[in-house]
């Protein structure tokens, strides 16, 4: 475990690492995994504790007959037990170049929360998939399982970098389709994402809408971007767009600061309300926020962790 505190140390201190042993991920629906772990079902399988007897038919398998039972009753019955089952819990990284941005990080403070909520699945004995993405699924770790893979995990976390290139930016409705034909298996996921992507929101998550998997986007912005008077953005100005290199020449001045926030507003709006539409749980978080605070608080709350 010593191994494992040291590669966490640039993501989550030994500390917090205590904390989050306390919680789990929760699903807002029946999941069933392919193996067993720790949650439990309400469907009876073969596990270590006993639920239930019933009546022995041609074909079941004798190895779940109670003997002591048929020696004083002369019948037949079979032990049941409680079965237990694994989640998948998918973690989905934006690594855009707008993430690189801002004080604190978007990108820096993406990674640790997804360290944590990585963390917390491992030590509970989910099954763990990571991925990152830009225009198109980039980078992934697969079914990992256990404490083991913890420093797998985090190093695979901390090598994550913003993708460089002027015309690479985000696709998420392309990222979505080809999350949802790899992750096959029903599961939590996870996205965490300033959501700045020109293409049609409620088109990318059709591919993860429905009763197959509990979907959660948390939203993540700088203070600057919430409020350019924090960066000094002020008089005439030539914009460059950090993803796909549009140009536009703009005069800062109040009127159009609160212009901007009103769209920042309802931009963010449309996000909820197209997430909340598919039955998308949504939250919106700034940088500044300790990210301690978002996952021991406000995750918590809004049933992710429990």
């Amino acid at each position: 475990m010593a191994e494992t505190i040291a590669q966490a140390d640039k993501l989550l201190t030994a500390e917090f690492m205590h904390q989050l042993d306390k919680l789990d991920v929760m699903s807002r629906k029946m999941l069933r995994g392919k193996t067993q772990g720790e949650r439990r079902s309400k469907k009876k399988g073969q596990s270590v504790e006993f639920a239930d007897y019933r009546s022995y038919v041609v074909g079941d398998d004798l190895r779940h007959i109670d003997w002591n039972l048929y020696a004083r009753l002369d019948k037949l019955f079979l032990r049941l037990f409680m079965e237990e089952e694994d989640l998948s819990v998918s973690i989905v990284l934006d690594i855009t170049k707008s993430m690189d941005f801002g004080e604190p990080n978007k990108l820096l403070y993406a990674k640790r929360v997804a360290a944590a909520l990585g963390y917390i699945g491992l030590t509970h004995y989910n099954r763990v998939n990571l991925y990152t993405f830009a225009d198109t699924i980039t980078d992934m770790a697969l079914g990992m399982r256990g404490r083991r893979p913890i420093p797998r995990m985090l190093k695979f976390l901390e090598g994550q970098q913003a993708i460089e290139g002027e015309h690479v930016s985000g696709n998420l409705a392309s990222v979505c389709k080809r999350l949802a034909m790899i992750q096959r298996q029903p599961g939590v996921i996870i996205l965490l994402s300033d959501f700045f992507d020109k293409g049609d929101m409620a088109d990318a998550l059709r591919y993860l809408g429905g009763d197959k998997h509990d979907v959660y986007t948390i939203q993540l912005l700088a203070p600057q971007e919430v409020d350019p008077a924090k960066g000094n953005i002020l008089g005439d100005l030539r914009l460059r767009d950090i993803e796909d290199g549009d140009i536009a020449e703009v005069s800062v001045s109040p009127a159009l600061l609160r212009r901007y926030k009103a769209n920042l507003q309802a931009y963010c709006h449309h996000v909820r309300e197209q997430c909340l539409k598919r039955g998308v749980a949504y939250m919106i978080s700034e940088t500044d926020v300790p990210f301690e605070t978002l996952v021991l608080k406000y995750l918590r709350q809004r049933g992710l962790l429990g």
